[in-house]
């Protein structure tokens, strides 16, 4: 598998083309949040291609820093929060929508914490084995249950979801984890990203999928007041 800024590159390209037909499914501000995640992962990828740029020589030394940053600032602080907030805001059943709550209150809190730690701590990115490894030096203390308390608001509001198509969405993203940790590991920032981004083009067919069972349970309510 190829990753280089082309890679990076074409996927924000595509994404950011793909993001224009997802936007146009949306029924009603709520699908919003959901509708913008491929846009966003657009952002992420054109981040991570100039940082592929400013890392692959010293003529674009200055390409660095400012692109580790925009990309960190996706992967570490905003998805904990948005993936759990727009699933949220798709959600209609109380008690998920309660699940779906606490799920975004453990993303803000690892957001925070994440953010002190990019403030406190030194951040590099380099290029390894032909993928880019970003090195983070938080406190390893906290490594294990920080990981925990990302994986919970970024994963599983897929899985507590009753919007159609979810739980496929879901496990995708999952699956993409485990490849990713397993073949992956010290690239996992990277990696990981890359493969959800692309699965972010799933999002345009769970908002399909939404928009026909609307249109279904609107013609049988139809149907159900002209039979009587």
């Amino acid at each position: 598998m190829c990753f280089s800024a082309g890679a990076s590159f074409g996927a924000s390209a595509v994404l950011g083309a793909l993001s224009v037909a997802t936007l146009k499914n949306v029924k009603g501000s709520a699908q919003v949040p959901f509708a913008m995640i491929p846009l966003m992962f657009a952002v992420q990828q054109a981040a991570e291609g100039m940082l592929w740029i400013g890392l692959s020589g010293t003529e674009h030394e200055s390409w660095r820093h400012f692109p580790i940053y925009i990309f960190l600032i996706f992967a570490q602080l905003i998805w904990p929060i948005w993936v759990p907030l727009s699933i949220w805001r798709l959600e209609k059943d109380p008690t998920r929508k309660k699940i779906l709550a606490g799920l975004l209150s453990i993303g803000i809190i690892i957001s925070v914490y994440l953010l002190y730690c990019m403030f406190v701590y030194d951040i590099k990115a380099e290029i390894h084995e032909g993928h880019i490894r970003y090195i983070l030096n938080f406190p390893l203390a906290f490594a294990a249950i920080s990981s925990v308390f990302y994986f919970m608001p970024t994963v599983l509001p897929l899985f507590v979801s009753s919007f159609k198509g979810m739980w496929q969405l879901g496990l995708a993203i999952l699956s993409s984890f485990i490849v990713t940790k397993i073949y992956f590991d010290e690239h996992l920032i990277s990696v990981w990203c890359f493969f959800a981004a692309i699965i972010s083009m799933l999002i345009l067919i769970v908002l399909i999928l939404s928009r026909r069972e609307a249109d279904r349970q609107r013609n049988l309510e139809n149907e159900s007041t002209l039979s009587q």
